[in-house]
């Protein structure tokens, strides 16, 4: 068995999956706002739900920027230098504890299930905030990884500012005082995509990928503003720089735990792990 944590800025969700990569038991709690008492949270729901399983890696997904275990910085959590491999182990005994971003492990869980897998795919989370996780030829890219696209500078509305501020499903619930599954107008919906733009007008010249998958809360909603995000990117990108496919991610608000299946894999079968 694999155990999943995915640490959302307002949810966590822990599921199980078999070797085979079935998806067992769900399980969620809101994400404290303290590390220290996300830690007790976590660690006690994981004894209490695997401690008579059999459980060969815990991979835990965090929204920041990971180094060596540790969260240095989780933007819409206010984290910072959170150890979390030193928090969390040993709480399955020697199960490893595995701790990685959680747009690259969505961004894995989904170049994985494309048939065949692009070299280059931009995967961009579009929730609490907007995260990005760059993979290449199936796996994230090591010289990317730490790469926060959400965090990107651009001009909006006669500032500039960081991209997730302005594009984010909170800053839409902000502007527009609704929830996405709550807005039906056109209007609005282009003003969305327009507004996603701005950030992939300023990546998509450097990372130049193949295909961009988009989930995320806001990823769910991809019927309503895709053809218009795509338009918009046909429109304005130089005419030397391809415009990537746009598509909705296979499991819009489940990549992350499958992202985390594979990493698992991955990890287990690597012969230094």
């Amino acid at each position: 068995m694999l155990v999943t944590v995915d640490t959302g800025g307002t949810k966590t969700l822990v599921a199980s999956f078999s070797e085979e990569g079935v998806l067992g038991t769900q399980i969620r709690f809101a994400t404290p706002p303290n590390s220290v008492d996300y830690v007790t949270q976590l660690r006690k729901l994981l004894v209490e739900t695997y401690g008579n399983e059999r459980v060969e890696a815990v991979v835990v997904a965090l929204p920041g920027i990971i180094k060596d275990g540790v969260a240095v910085w989780c933007n819409n959590l206010k984290w910072k230098n959170f150890d979390a491999q030193e928090a969390l182990a040993g709480v399955l005994g020697d199960t490893p504890i595995l701790i990685e971003n959680d747009a690259n492990l969505a961004g894995l869980a989904e170049a994985r299930v494309l048939h065949p897998i692009p070299h280059s795919v931009l995967y961009v989370t579009v929730s609490t905030g907007i995260g990005t996780g760059v993979i290449t030829d199936g796996h994230i890219d090591p010289g990317l990884r730490h790469s926060e696209g959400g965090r990107a500078l651009v001009e909006f509305q006669g500032k500039v500012r960081e991209w997730e501020s302005f594009a984010s499903g909170q800053a839409i619930f902000k502007t527009y005082k609704k929830y996405a599954r709550d807005i039906t107008k056109k209007r609005t919906w282009n003003e969305i995509a327009d507004r996603i733009s701005r950030g992939f007008l300023a990546v998509i010249p450097i990372i130049q990928p193949d295909t961009i998958v988009i989930g995320g809360s806001i990823g769910t909603y991809f019927e309503k503003y895709g053809p218009q995000l795509q338009a918009i990117l046909y429109e304005k990108l130089p005419a030397h720089i391809p415009s990537p496919t746009l598509i909705q991610a296979a499991h819009p608000e489940e990549a992350v735990i499958y992202g985390c299946y594979y990493y698992a894999l991955d990890t287990l079968a690597s012969p230094t792990s």
